[in-house]
């Protein structure tokens, strides 16, 4: 993505990850952010350099400057910095307040017809509840995720994760590429509008239609999902998540745990028997596990081809060979953070670490260098 420029007015993580991952795909990223700084500077417990250590994971490799879209020559300087140099403008402010600054689709294709406009929102861009705002675990809420995650017996819980945030600032990656495609042809630009709701709802894909074909959700499973058994189990001195999406591999499993008879038992020989029948096969399962560490059973389950891994810590995965030999884990030439990188790589090589995130206003003296007139 070398000569596009993008203009990110973001704050917390959304659209954040969005900005991060152009810039990492070679875009020229302008992260403007309040003079009070982005809400993730704040967000612990840990730090970095006086920053949330969530700020320097999501906003690498970008210039950033402070723009107080309040003040009336400041938002000049905006409108100017898109205007005449932004081929994407992305933005996740509160819904409405876009338009109160004229930092709308409508409005900023007045002067610049070719502008591609990212509107990332809560609810999304239409509807009763279009004017609200919202955050992950809201959306992971009213979604349905929650209702899905965690144990049976407990209450509903929320993924440790921000995937919502995360997948929708991959969606509008996704709407940003498709939309630039379509200018190369057509020459005309586009508006994205992505919302954390509309990801969420991705997300719950499989729930929907289990609910629609069949009335039921699927409830929760803990570690396991409604669809398939097995699950994760403790061994003797970890937990083992294995993993059978077919019959075959269910007979794998039951060769390699030394109970063959299982897989031509009918209360277990199909996976539609085995959710009838989970608690006991999980039971059955578990037993087996629990007289060996986990060592000994992902060697005896990979020599079978049965896919299991262990439930690692953070320092676990960040320590283990396979995440040093993807090499996706790095530091930036100018910063000891190691913080990780782009999921992909081209003809085999991943795009190396940017500079770290900066200070707030810390490209504040190179706007009007980029400007036709310096201000």
């Amino acid at each position: 993505m070398s000569g596009v420029v993008v203009v990110e007015l973001s704050d917390s993580a959304s659209a954040p990850f969005t900005g991060k991952i152009l810039a990492e795909l070679g875009a020229e990223v302008w992260k403007a952010e309040r003079p009070t700084g982005d809400s993730a500077r704040g967000w612990g417990p840990s730090t970095w350099k006086g920053s949330g250590a969530a700020f320097h994971a999501l906003n690498r490799g970008k210039r950033c400057i402070s723009i107080d879209i309040k003040d009336r020559e400041q938002l000049v300087t905006l409108h100017r910095l898109i205007a005449e140099r932004a081929d994407v403008f992305v933005h996740n402010l509160r819904p409405g307040a876009a338009a109160t600054y004229g930092l709308d689709p409508d409005s900023l294709r007045v002067t610049k017809p070719e502008l591609i406009c990212c509107e990332i929102g809560a609810f999304g861009h239409q509807g009763p509840l279009s004017t609200l705002p919202g955050y992950d675990p809201l959306m992971q809420a009213f979604a349905g995720i929650m209702s899905i995650t965690g144990e049976e017996d407990r209450s509903p819980v929320r993924a440790g994760v921000s995937i919502v945030d995360f997948g929708t600032g991959m969606w509008a990656v996704i709407g940003i590429l498709a939309a630039l495609h379509r200018r190369a042809a057509k020459h005309s630009g586009a508006t994205v509008n992505a919302s954390l709701l509309e990801t969420a709802l991705a997300w719950m894909s499989i729930g929907i239609a289990s609910h629609n074909a069949a009335g039921a959700p699927g409830g929760r499973h803990g570690s396991g999902v409604a669809f398939i058994v097995p699950r994760a189990y403790p061994a003797a001195d970890g937990d083992l998540v294995v993993s059978c999406a077919n019959d075959a591999l269910f007979g794998r499993l039951c060769e390699a745990l030394g109970r063959p008879e299982w897989a031509v038992d009918d209360r277990f020989a199909t996976n539609t028997a085995r959710l009838r029948n989970r608690a006991e096969i999980d039971r059955l399962i578990a037993e087996r596990l629990a007289r060996q560490p986990r060592a000994h059973w992902q060697e005896r389950l990979q020599s079978a081809g049965v896919p299991v891994a262990p439930i690692q810590t953070t320092a676990e995965v960040v320590a283990h060979e396979q995440t040093r030999a993807l090499g996706i884990i790095g530091n930036p030439p100018d910063d000891e953070l190691g913080v990780v990188g782009l999921p992909l790589s081209f003809d085999g090589r991943r795009p190396p670490p940017l500079h770290a995130a900066r200070h707030i206003g810390a490209d504040d003296d190179k706007i009007g260098g980029v400007l036709k007139d310096r201000l």
